[in-house]
């Protein structure tokens, strides 16, 4: 089940959304690298974490879900966003270069179909940044804020996924070491919580941000997506026999 887009739009501007932007947002800009004159696709609800993409590259679309909902983004200039179902992606082959997915696969019906239709779009040596909330985490235990919605992730799981549709982790990182409250305490010190939080590894983070490449082949072909039969009643006209013609 995907979030609605009014409470996503409603988290990023609380002050837990804000400083949860900025804490993952650099480490998605430390994976992204580079984006000079690249093609940049973000899913999902990844416009908050692609304003660092606007100036270099050569392209940046969003596609947001249709059970979600969808924003135009960035707020000046022509909007980015496109609504579409992410398991049929409006791309031809190899038309991307970066795709960035936030609050996706959680909330996928079928992540192995959508990894086929990502594998689909991306450009060969194309990377792919995942975040995804951490199955053990804390923020996928509270309901307050949306990466307790969905399906979360351990990284077993996470890495058999990605490998099993030709796509190789490379980076792993891990970020939100801090409670998921609004309380001032935690926000004011939320820098101290992440730095203190890395100091036991992954076993206080809310989510994994991973960056990963695409391989040449895929692993696994796509499903054969049979047509559907639905039955439509017959309208033909009828003659009308001699007593309803009486009537």
């Amino acid at each position: 089940m995907n979030p609605d887009v009014n409470r996503l739009i409603g988290f990023y501007k609380s002050p837990l959304g804000k400083i949860a932007r900025a804490l993952v947002r650099e480490e998605v800009i430390r994976l992204a690298g580079s984006t000079d004159k690249r093609r940049v696709l973000g899913l999902g609800f990844a416009s908050p974490y692609l304003r660092f993409t606007l100036e270099k590259a050569e392209r940046v679309l969003v596609f947001m879900p249709a059970r979600q909902g969808a924003s135009a983004w960035p707020r000046e200039g022509p909007s980015h966003t496109v609504l579409c179902d992410p398991l049929e992606m409006p791309l031809t082959d190899a038309a991307v270069d970066l795709i960035i997915a936030v609050h996706t696969f959680e909330h996928a019906a079928d992540a192995e179909e959508l990894m086929r239709e990502i594998w689909r779009v991306a450009a060969p040596s194309a990377r792919l940044i995942v975040v995804v909330p951490r199955r053990r985490g804390m923020w996928a235990a509270a309901d307050n804020q949306p990466f307790g919605d969905g399906n979360p992730f351990s990284k077993p799981q996470l890495e058999r996924l990605l490998r099993d549709h030709s796509f190789v982790p490379e980076h792993w990182r891990v970020a939100l070491h801090l409670p998921p409250t609004n309380h001032r305490f935690f926000i004011k010190l939320a820098r101290f919580w992440e730095r203190f939080g890395r100091l036991f590894g992954p076993l206080f983070s809310g989510v994994f941000v991973v960056s990963a490449k695409k391989e040449l082949f895929p692993a696994v072909p796509r499903r054969r997506k049979l047509e559907r039969y639905v039955r439509v009643p017959s309208l033909a006209p009828q003659a009308a026999t001699m007593e309803e013609a009486k009537r």
